[in-house]
């Protein structure tokens, strides 16, 4: 194998430009190595600005997460935001995680904006990623940026790039910062030298104004005084978390709060994990041990920047069991509906929002307490963009999507693990004071509303040949979608990169009012729903199932339960995934 003469021109352009020696000495390496399918991951394109940054593999390489790539997308950044906002004294905040490389990452894009002559409010230490959101607003910035690769793997680092209203971009503003950012060409270009003047470190008092925030937001503290003994036990994977998510649940009144002490640390190696995904059983697995030696009510664990968090609560036979991301969101949307009812504060002018491909068991809770929801693109920038766009007229209570990220109240506009950690404790302990556990809270949910079940498949394609496989699926899939999943018919497909929906059985097409996207959905005539789309941040294309059943009562539950599952899988044969 011989690299492509594109791939060797940017090769030679890094090793003969002005690049440190060692960037230039690892590339000389594997050129020696002949590593030639390394050298074209590395170097086969830029590494994308996305809608939300950017993120990556660390290492050498204009398609990899480097000082340089780094530096790029803070001065296109930089560039856009003193072309919008020209004779503005222009403010950003910046935070970073606990991964390897991410303090000298925010670093290096302190540095830039400086140099740009942009006001850098810098946090002195790791700080979660909604924190940080809150602080953009709080301060009246015009942007922010976030160094993280949220839940991947340790090899990863990224770059999450905020607008005004304390959310990721949307258009037109995300299209102008990436053009500003493809504009640049040269690493010359890029404005390396930091200004100290401009940079003011920030901590503890924004903790203590968000901490105080969100405490205001709780709406059953005479529960959580009556149940404070509940046993939680938390995790923070290594990550940020441990800087707030213990503090939030001591403000909100618990005081029996168990830390995973071996994943207490932040630590970039993830030592005690293989992902540090509270998605993955496995990354739960010491929060679960300590759990069932304790007889906890509650198992909490966040990602890394501590906008994701996974729970575990007793099943009726005495087990330990993880709720997927649908569970716990519409477990919460549950909550709060029904707490704010029984407060008397549903006026009618309240809202939700949730994710295409988040369960619609949330749409069926919502229209039975008559409160309105919407639903949004895949990413939490969309229901962000709902927020801004409604404040001040309506309220927003909560919101969520399957990944494992929700958010309640308005305080940041991004998945906020601290809130919700607080409010999952605070819901567990609504339903304890009235003598029930979460898990039984959960099966009324299902009896009530019906029985909702879902599961992801991801497929992992790495490189640049996964990219062309992954692009080749959803052509099929958009060409020759097929006829049936599961024994039902499909009735209906939606195509989100057209914009349209089709009805199968008439022919008739209507017009999607949501953004393009690289999305298929197909739903068939007994409600099933199967979402195809490829991730925005990881190489994989991800397959979302949901079905559904009534559940007669609650002892019927494991047997409707195994029936959807050979549901799902049934579905998965037909799609051939």
């Amino acid at each position: 194998m011989q690299l492509e003469q594109a791939t060797l021109a940017t090769v030679n352009k890094w090793l003969n430009g002005n690049y440190d020696q060692i960037t230039k000495d690892e590339i000389q390496q594997l050129l020696n190595k002949e590593a030639y399918t390394e050298l074209t991951d590395s170097f086969y394109r830029d590494l994308e600005f996305g809608t939300g940054g950017l993120r990556g593999i660390m290492g050498a390489g204009s398609n990899r997460i480097n000082k340089y790539t780094i530096g790029t997308a803070t001065q296109g950044l930089a560039n856009y935001l003193n072309k919008k906002y020209p004779g503005d004294k222009i403010k950003v905040a910046i935070a970073h995680d606990s991964r390897n490389n991410s303090d000298y990452f925010a670093k290096i894009t302190a540095d830039v904006f400086s140099a740009n002559g942009i006001h850098v409010y810098f946090f002195s230490a790791l700080r979660p990623t909604p924190e940080l959101s809150f602080a953009i607003r709080q301060l009246g910035c015009r942007s922010g940026v976030m160094l993280t690769a949220s839940h991947n793997p340790k090899e990863y680092n990224g770059y999450k790039a905020y607008g005004a209203d304390g959310g990721q971009f949307t258009a037109p503003d995300d299209k102008m910062v990436m053009d500003e950012v493809a504009k640049i060409t040269d690493i010359n270009e890029v404005k390396f030298d930091r200004i100290d003047a401009n940079i003011e470190l920030i901590g503890e008092d924004i903790d203590q104004l968000y901490l105080q925030k969100i405490t205001a937001l709780s709406v059953s503290p005479e529960a959580i005084s009556r149940q404070k003994g509940l046993k939680i036990v938390y995790s923070p994977i290594h990550g940020t978390g441990i800087t707030l998510v213990p503090k939030a649940l001591e403000q909100f009144g618990f005081t029996n709060l168990t830390v995973v002490e071996e994943q207490s640390k932040p630590d970039g190696n993830f030592p005690t994990v293989v992902y540090p995904n509270p998605e993955e059983k496995e990354a739960l697995t010491l929060a679960l041990n300590k759990a069932k030696e304790i007889d906890a009510d509650l198992v909490l664990a966040t990602d890394p920047d501590a906008d994701r968090v996974g729970i575990a609560v007793k099943n009726n036979d005495g087990e330990f069991v993880l709720l997927n991301g649908n569970q716990t969101g519409s477990l919460l949307i549950n909550y709060l509906l029904t707490a704010w009812q029984e407060k008397g504060k549903l006026t009618g002018n309240e809202y939700i929002v949730k994710t295409i491909v988040t369960s619609n068991l949330i749409e069926a809770i919502a229209d039975a307490k008559k409160v309105t929801y919407f639903n949004t693109l895949t990413g939490f920038k969309w229901i962000g963009q709902i927020m801004t766009n409604l404040e001040g007229k309506k309220t927003f209570i909560g919101g969520g999507e399957e990944s494992y990220g929700y958010l309640i109240g308005d305080l940041v506009r991004d998945k906020d693990a601290v809130v919700s950690c607080a409010f999952i404790a605070e819901m567990t302990a609504f339903y304890k004071d009235k003598g029930s556990s979460l898990y039984d809270a959960l099966l009324n949910m299902y009896v009530e509303y019906g029985l909702y079940k879902e599961e992801l498949v991801s497929i992992t394609k790495k490189g640049k040949t996964g990219a062309e496989d992954i692009k080749a699926m959803m052509e099929k899939f958009r060409n020759n979608p097929p006829e049936t999943l599961g024994g039902s018919r499909i009735s209906t497909l939606k195509d989100y990169e057209l914009g349209v929906e089709t009805d199968l059985g008439s022919g008739t097409k209507t017009k999607l009012e949501l953004p393009k996207s690289d999305v298929l959905q197909f739903i068939t005539e007994d409600g099933t729903i199967v979402s195809a789309r490829p991730s925005g941040t990881e190489p994989k294309i991800k397959f979302y199932c949901s079905v559904n059943a009534p559940l007669k009562d609650k002892q019927a539950f494991k047997e409707t339960d195994a029936v959807l599952g050979h549901k799902i899988k049934a579905v998965m044969i037909d799609l051939g995934v």
